[in-house]
């Protein structure tokens, strides 16, 4: 059993206990009301169950266990995961003892490869992904432990390993699905001496001589991994794993959820938008001739993607980051240079439009900018690479949620008479 079993399997104990406390104290205390309106309205803004690994400020964004995100912008996302875990940050022999887990399980079996090569060529690489993930099942020890009649109380330990495998192997299926799809050669085994994020930079096969993409992929890897638990892709894998579904299964759940155009799709979008402008002035516009544009775009009844955000009363951190990221590593980049005079010019235009009440920007509105200034591209791999990332807080949250024996998820459901004959 490695360092992190051990934290955690100590940490337990205390955590339900806690748990029973807050039930038989403060049970009967009512945390929301939900209205006509949002229930309608998809629950947004319903309160109605617990995550501990990460929640959203309106005033700050990500906060990961305590730790605004832009506090901790530096730490790798082996360091992030065990965080979203455990509540504190890996010391050396900590990190070192999960990284040895990960290298130990990022081989991905032959017959996984043979599946996929069978595939339509013109299948999308999330659905390569997740097919990837779901032929890998069979191997699930949280699967093989249940059938054989482990304790509830132990239930986070196989799905804790299951966890760990996956993460582990999918910057390698992901790098494999990215050369395979787009043409780019043979398969680049993982190197043992490298990071979780720089093994999928290398394994990509981009060309990175100053080293700078595995940076972006140290970056971008760990500021995606969580956004609370209410998101589509979290609170869809939430309540497939409420039902004892393995890892696999819940994490491709959530992961078809991501792959929606309103959730993981936004930053091809975004994108788009910025390489509109681009050809349309065929340089980078002055703030004036760009709040025009933005003008003329939002009177053809279209919106800026990536700005307007709904719960953010401040730039999303995880857009300030890449921002400062762009500004250190990437100079005379006209792209990337239109991504920041957006930032100047949009919010300021969408106040005086007076339909959105918070202009800021999200992670979207600048991330795909960077992945095609190193030579990522191929906008359809792009929510692969969030998927990547989303999949440490997506299991963070059920290791902890099977620690504390969180029951199925079971809303009630109402029907459009009854709230026509009783609200």
């Amino acid at each position: 059993m490695g360092l992190l079993q051990n934290k955690l399997k100590a940490q337990i104990p205390a955590l339900q206990e806690r748990a029973k406390t807050l039930i038989a104290e403060k049970g009967s205390s009512i945390i929301s009301e939900v209205t006509v309106s949002q229930a309608f309205g998809g629950m947004r803004g319903i309160r109605g169950f617990i995550c501990d690994t990460s929640n959203v400020s309106a005033d700050e964004g990500l906060i990961i266990r305590g730790h605004p995100l832009l506090d901790i912008i530096d730490i790798l996302p082996e360091e992030v995961f065990y965080l979203l875990l455990t509540g504190a940050l890996p010391d050396e022999s900590e990190l070192k003892d999960l990284s040895s887990q990960i290298k130990a399980n990022h081989h991905v079996p032959e017959y996984v490869w043979k599946v996929l090569r069978e595939m339509p060529l013109d299948s999308h690489p999330m659905t390569m992904l997740t097919t990837g993930i779901l032929v890998m099942q069979d191997g699930s020890e949280f699967k093989k432990q249940y059938n054989a009649g482990i304790k509830k109380s132990e239930y986070w330990e196989p799905i804790l390993e299951d966890g760990i495998s996956l993460i582990a192997k999918l910057p390698t299926l992901a790098a494999g699905i990215y050369r395979m799809h787009f043409n780019k050669g043979a398969r680049i085994d993982p190197d043992p001496n490298l990071d979780w994020a720089s093994n999928f930079a290398v394994m990509t096969g981009i060309d990175d001589p100053d080293g700078d993409f595995r940076k972006l992929m140290q970056l971008y890897l760990m500021v995606h991994c969580d956004h609370e638990g209410g998101n589509v892709s979290a609170f869809a894998a939430h309540t497939v794993a409420s039902a004892l579904s393995d890892p696999f299964y819940s994490v491709v759940s959530g992961l078809n959820g991501l792959a929606g155009p309103l959730h993981g799709l936004a930053n091809q979008e975004c994108l788009k938008f910025v390489l509109s402008v681009r050809d349309h002035f065929n340089k980078v516009p002055n703030q004036k001739e760009l709040a025009e544009y933005c003008w003329e775009w939002l009177k053809s009844g279209r919106v800026v993607p990536g700005y307007g955000h709904a719960v953010l009363r401040c730039a999303d951190p995880r857009f300030v980051a890449f921002i400062n990221f762009g500004k250190e590593h990437i100079h005379n980049d006209d792209i990337f240079s239109i991504v920041n005079l957006l930032f100047d010019v949009v919010p300021g235009v969408l106040l005086e439009q007076g339909k959105a009440k918070n202009p800021w920007p999200n992670v979207d509105a600048a991330s795909g900018s960077l992945l095609y200034y190193y030579g990522l591209t191929e906008f359809k791999f792009y929510t692969v690479l969030f998927s990547i990332s989303r999949a440490m807080g997506m299991i963070a949250q059920m290791v902890i949620n099977r620690a504390l024996g969180v029951p199925i998820t079971r809303p009630k459901s109402v029907t459009t008479d009854w709230i026509q004959e009783n609200t």
